[in-house]
């Protein structure tokens, strides 16, 4: 984690500092001079500028970042300066996600035992902290915050599509499945060798009367 120990004797101008820094144009580098230009002359303002660098708004060679130009945003500067002091003062949140004046003590007792600084700094760095943290939204993300965007891993229900039920074809039904099983009879008839009618007539009456009817 991380506890700055960064701190300014002019904490309560803070305020002053950062409404200049959102309303100005972002310049090529953040010297003492161009604190001058925005109005904070005293020598006691020159530690603004090492507090910049810790809470990310600077580089180490004095370049504003990405960070203090989106904190010119003024829709934005809360959330920015939330997460610049979740990265710069970890350690305080540990031990209370937020603080208030109540927890004052308990946060000069942090920063005097972390930094093994007197009482007086100690109350100087708790005071840095909190005319920074009256900056801030803590709860507020840096991206914007909420997004209308789905859930990950909640998958989209398809459109439902009607259901058409194909027609079943049955197999066309045989003849000879319709009926009952059936006995056939194959008869066989010599006839003589005559040339007499009669004896074929007899012979077709005969099975006439013992066959078919």
């Amino acid at each position: 984690m991380a506890l700055a120990n960064n701190y300014v004797q002019v904490y309560g101008q803070l305020p002053d500092v950062f409404s200049k820094i959102a309303e100005a144009q972002a310049p090529d580098s953040f010297t003492r001079q161009y604190l001058k230009d925005l109005g904070f002359g005293s020598s006691t303002f020159r530690a603004v500028i090492p507090l910049l660098k810790t809470l990310g708004f600077l580089s180490a060679e004095g370049a504003p970042t990405n960070r203090y130009r989106d904190y010119r945003n003024t829709a934005r500067s809360r959330q920015i300066m939330g997460t610049a002091l979740r990265e710069a003062y970890g350690d305080l949140f540990t031990i209370k996600a937020h603080p208030t004046e109540a927890d004052r003590a308990l946060i000069e007792g942090k920063f005097k035992s972390a930094h093994n600084v007197s009482p007086n700094v100690a109350r100087l760095m708790a005071n840095t902290f909190y005319a920074l943290l009256a900056l801030a939204d803590l709860d507020a993300k840096e991206d914007g915050g909420e997004t209308n965007a789905e859930p990950i891993g909640i998958a989209q229900a398809e459109p439902s599509t009607p259901t058409v039920e194909k027609p079943v074809i049955k197999p066309p039904i045989l003849e000879q499945q319709r009926h009952s099983a059936t006995l056939h009879y194959n008869i066989q008839i010599h006839l003589p060798a005559t040339k007499d009618v009669e004896v074929f007539n007899s012979i077709f009456k005969a099975l006439k009367e013992h066959l078919i009817d």
